[in-house]
């Protein structure tokens, strides 16, 4: 599961996403989603978003954001690995570097825009520390745990 949530539930003609609630049905309840109503829907064969409309109604969808407040730049859109190159290769290379000022086992590498062996291997080592699977490409969820990782490092989120 992706540590960074980039879908979100929304209606036509409502701008921002819905607020929902969620309950496990026994020591708390309410009105809204639970876990063991939906998991009976789910055994029953219904898909996630017949789930929500069961619980809110049929003019639910799922949205996606296409960038999400507070992360430096927003996911590529591919994998980045060896050969891939450019501004968001760089800006990853940057990222890494700063955050190995706080984590030293992951290594830093030359920030030239270019996603070589050593950019592999700096984030297979970030996967590694971060609990994700260890390929030495960066996917969606490891670009968003950098993003969150060096936002936190370097505090550019915080009022100067």
């Amino acid at each position: 599961m992706d540590n960074v949530f980039a879908n979100y539930l929304a209606r036509p003609g409502v701008r921002q996403p819905i607020f929902t609630s969620y309950c496990d049905g026994r020591r708390v309840t309410c009105s809204g989603l639970s876990q063991w109503g939906s998991k009976y829907l789910g055994d029953q064969g219904y898909s996630a978003i017949e789930i929500i409309r069961y619980y809110y109604g049929n003019d639910m969808y799922i949205d996606t954001a296409t960038a999400i407040s507070g992360v430096p730049s927003s996911y590529p859109g591919y994998v980045l690995n060896i050969g891939a190159s450019g501004d968001k290769v760089r800006q990853l290379q940057t990222q890494l570097n700063r955050i190995a000022r706080n984590y030293p086992a992951i290594p830093t590498v030359t920030a030239d825009g270019i996603y070589g062996p050593a950019t592999a291997e700096a984030i297979r080592v970030f996967q590694k520390v971060f609990d994700l699977p260890q390929t030495g490409a960066t996917d969606y969820a490891t670009w968003y745990e950098v993003s969150e990782i060096y936002v936190g490092v370097s505090r550019i989120a915080e009022p100067s």
